[in-house]
């Protein structure tokens, strides 16, 4: 079963970046569909990106357009989500997800319900 691996959380001043990591162990990526999500207390999980397998398609929620980027290294196996000008409201467990068969496009918001594998998540908080 897949299972994917996030990294790169931690604690960010206003205004400061991170880059998240998910990859999987075992598991070739190259086929996949990756979507991040983020879930802060109290709130409903959002979803934030998605890149289809090849890299050619992206997706972002309107809260992070312009801030957030998204990309893949087949390479590394790795998918990122680069997290630029962070905000307080920014802080939440983010995770990534996976699924063969999801479309990833701009013509629709990215759901949780259609992803079938997740990784266990990582803490970023944005804070002075």
């Amino acid at each position: 079963q897949l299972q994917l691996v996030e990294s790169g959380g931690g604690l960010v001043q206003p205004g400061g970046s991170l880059r998240l990591s998910c990859t999987a162990s075992g598991f070739n990526l190259d086929h996949w569909v990756i979507g991040w999500f983020r879930q802060a207390p109290g709130k409903e999980r959002e979803g934030l990106s998605c890149i289809s397998s090849s890299g050619g398609n992206t997706n972002y929620a309107d809260s992070v357009k312009g801030r957030f980027t998204i990309s893949r290294d087949h390479a590394k196996n790795t998918v990122y989500l680069e997290m630029n000008n962070l905000k307080p409201e920014d802080t939440a467990v983010y995770s990534c997800a996976a699924d063969i068969m999801y479309q990833c496009s701009s013509v629709w918001r990215i759901e949780a319900r259609k992803f079938g594998s997740w990784g266990q998540g990582t803490q970023v908080t944005v804070s002075s």
